[in-house]
């Protein structure tokens, strides 16, 4: 049997060294690679592997895709059934652009999902946006979830005028210029440098060219956002099993403390000297995949 995690935990790099052996597993079943439609909006998904199955959303900007490109999709493909989507105004999913196509029914597309997949229940794990999405399911539809990992990311907890204001800001940007500086220096670790003109020039031009994102897609999306908040009370009354995860470096690691207090049962990795996103992003650390693989393998209550 896995012993607990205790209830704070604070992983180093050892942790890689000194990990659990992973149990060998039967080879995956083949990729699955399909889409649905919910409430008029074609959401793309894969699935890969069997048993019980996984969830994976990914953050702003993102795709399935980018759960991939690490090895926590198809790692846990050896042991789950591993089901990852494109959310709505992302990757191969249609791309409403109105704000009120976003909001709390990016949540519900995921209990959709479930009932287009005749699935009860499953665990998910949300990284960024994903978390955000993940945090408010937990409070919608609690009964269909095994238990939830967020990652990078702690929910909408608080709305208020100025929260409101960054939000118009940061849509206002991405009408513009597909990307959204404001979000990014929100983002940046304190010890990286701001991006100079002609590199956000660049990151802007390459977003507006990538048909995978929409920049107004991603606008309304921002303009969703008072949506997506999930009241305190709420938030303190979730029982699901929950495990977060951030790196050090990440300015959201404020937010995922402050849940931690609102709601002591959840279960806290960080991870030293990881960031939100980039080349020591949480995501690329095995210290993620460790403490998640930990996570989803101990019995549940």
């Amino acid at each position: 049997m896995m012993t607990p995690f205790p209830r704070s935990w604070r992983v180093t790099a050892l942790i890689a060294s000194v990990g659990f052996a992973l149990a060998p597993a039967a080879a995956p079943a083949q990729l699955v690679d399909t889409s649905f439609v919910s409430k008029g909006v074609r959401i793309h998904y894969v699935e890969q592997g069997r048993g019980v199955p996984v969830v994976l959303i990914h953050g702003i900007e993102g795709t399935l895709a980018g759960w991939r490109r690490v090895p926590i999709f198809s790692d846990l493909a050896r042991d789950y059934r591993v089901i990852a989507i494109d959310q709505r105004g992302h990757g191969r999913s249609d791309k409403p652009h109105e704000a009120a196509a976003y909001g709390r029914e990016m949540a519900l597309d995921v209990v959709r999902l479930l009932d287009h997949l005749g699935l009860a229940k499953a665990h998910v794990v949300g990284y960024s946006l994903g978390a955000m999405v993940t945090s408010q399911l937990l409070t919608l539809h609690p009964e269909r979830f095994r238990s939830a990992v967020l990652i990078a990311g702690a929910g909408r907890l608080v709305w208020n005028a100025s929260l409101a204001e960054v939000a118009n800001v940061e849509a206002r940007e991405r009408d513009a210029q597909c990307i959204s500086p404001t979000l990014m220096a929100r983002l940046r670790p304190p010890t990286e440098p701001a991006p100079t003109a002609e590199r956000l020039r660049a990151l802007s031009a390459a977003c507006i060219a990538d048909t995978t994102q929409d920049r107004f897609a991603l606008a309304a999306l921002t303009r969703s956002r008072a949506d997506q908040v999930v009241a305190p009370a709420a938030g303190a009354a979730v029982t699901v099993p929950t495990l977060a995860i951030v790196g050090s470096l990440d300015p959201l690691k404020a937010d995922l403390d402050a849940l931690k207090v609102l709601r002591p049962s959840i279960e806290y990795v960080v991870v030293d000297s990881a960031t939100h996103s980039g080349v020591r992003g949480i995501l690329t650390r095995s210290e993620t995949l460790t403490a998640l693989r930990a996570f989803l393998g101990r019995p549940l209550p």
